[in-house]
């Protein structure tokens, strides 16, 4: 376990020294030899980073003085997640964390600091709580944020972010309903319930190989506030439909389930783009795969416009923090700012593109109104000589889709080219 805790804390280190999860956690896993450890390890450190406010409350108040030591700060934290949230016995989580310590004072005040959370857990849950990153280990500026643009449900879309996120697939219309997939779920042992027109959320999570169908594209991963996307958009048999930072695909290919339509993936990366086309393989489905930029359209439009786009755009992703839990810590104030500018520019690229009276559906992973309804205001207040917005239904009303205990959050606004 030692080993673990060590991998875990040099993550940690990493990711707070400004690396993303996503780059600092294979090297890592790719040292460990069962699927058990790496199990245990992706959910160490993600566990860590979803609850690292609190963790860092409960350090402090345990510390005499600050800790010169960098990594054993980690440590003692990977350790501290492990007694609260696992299921791992205390005395091994104890003892191997002293191990992993070094020699000298190390080992002691180790040895210490464990021993004393155990000890006075129920006071250091009243400290953690009185602050409100201890509360809800989310950054200060983060969580008054969210307070002051969702006064009346802020604690909930906080409270969705310290989960452990859904397992949810999406059931590909083509191979059959949600119904019949259920059913083939249960007749492997798997318990699951509906929880979208499309979409089934399992009790636990399973490797994907073990899922029914899913190498034959009966299935994909998709959380079920991101299957509203396809659905909104509402491509017709025939039409020509832009899906703009498409990788790694899971809106495309729900986009092609749904209608034969002419599909042009779009996306920057030449690497999340072959995502893409593994994706569409597996579902057996095709679709024209373009590496481009979509705020250049010049240098990838063949000049034929589209009669529905929809432009997933990059953004903050505070909505799927709990999946990403690195991003809260990582972001800053102003890069909320950067992002709404990037999005400004690309939505009016993809506006020159979209045929008179065709669509096109803004989509963000992100809870911030910069990125969502302030973006889609002013963009309406720049072209409203050409642009409506059409509603939405429910839960969608005014586009808002808050993380809960169902799904990730996301933004959505259906912009008509008049």
């Amino acid at each position: 376990m030692h080993k673990l805790q060590q991998l875990a804390a040099a993550t940690l280190a990493d990711v707070l020294g400004g690396t993303a999860l996503h780059q600092a956690l294979p090297a890592r896993l790719a040292q460990l030899e069962s699927a058990g450890e790496r199990g245990a390890l992706q959910d160490i450190v993600y566990g860590s980073l979803r609850q690292l406010g609190r963790l860092d409350a409960w350090l402090a108040a345990l510390l005499e003085r600050p800790l010169t030591d960098p990594q054993l700060g980690w440590l003692l934290r990977v350790a501290l997640y492990q007694l609260a949230w696992t299921r791992a016995p205390a005395h091994a989580v104890v003892h191997n964390a002293v191990d992993a310590a070094g020699a000298g004072w190390r080992r002691g005040l180790a040895n210490a600091v464990l021993r004393n959370f155990q000890r006075r857990r129920a006071g250091l849950e009243k400290t953690a709580d009185a602050t409100p990153t201890g509360r809800w280990s989310h950054p200060g500026w983060w969580i008054a944020k969210v307070q002051a643009e969702h006064p009346q449900r802020w604690q909930g879309v906080l409270e969705a972010g310290l989960m452990h996120p859904p397992f949810t697939l999406r059931v590909n219309a083509r191979h059959g309903d949600v119904a019949g997939y259920l059913q083939r779920l249960a007749e492997a042992g798997m318990s699951a319930c509906q929880t979208g027109p499309d979409a089934v959320t399992l009790d636990k999570a399973v490797p994907v190989q073990a899922l029914p169908g899913f190498e034959s594209g009966a299935v994909s991963v998709q959380d079920a506030g991101a299957q509203w996307a396809a659905r909104l958009l509402d491509a017709r048999p025939g039409e020509r439909v832009l899906d703009a930072c498409a990788a790694p695909g899971g809106k495309t290919g729900h986009i092609l389930e749904r209608a034969d339509v002419d599909l042009v993936a779009l996306d920057a990366d030449a690497a999340r783009l072959a995502r893409v086309r593994a994706n569409l393989d597996r579902l057996q489905l095709s679709a024209t795969l373009i590496e481009g930029d979509a705020a250049w359209p010049d240098a990838w439009w063949d000049g034929r416009p589209f009669d529905r786009i929809l432009a997933d755009v990059p953004c903050s992703a505070s909505g799927v923090v709990r999946r990403n839990p690195d991003i809260k810590w990582l972001r800053r104030p102003d890069d909320i700012a950067q992002f709404s500018a990037q999005q400004a520019v690309m939505l009016e690229a993809l506006w020159r593109v979209l045929a008179p009276g065709g669509t096109l559906l803004y989509a963000t992973c992100s809870i911030f109104r910069e990125e969502n309804d302030g973006q889609v205001q002013a963009f309406l207040a720049r072209h409203a000589h050409d642009a409506e917005r059409c509603a939405l239904p429910e839960p969608l009303t005014d586009g808002s889709l808050l993380p809960d205990a169902e799904h990730d959050g996301f933004f959505y606004a259906l912009l008509r080219k008049t």
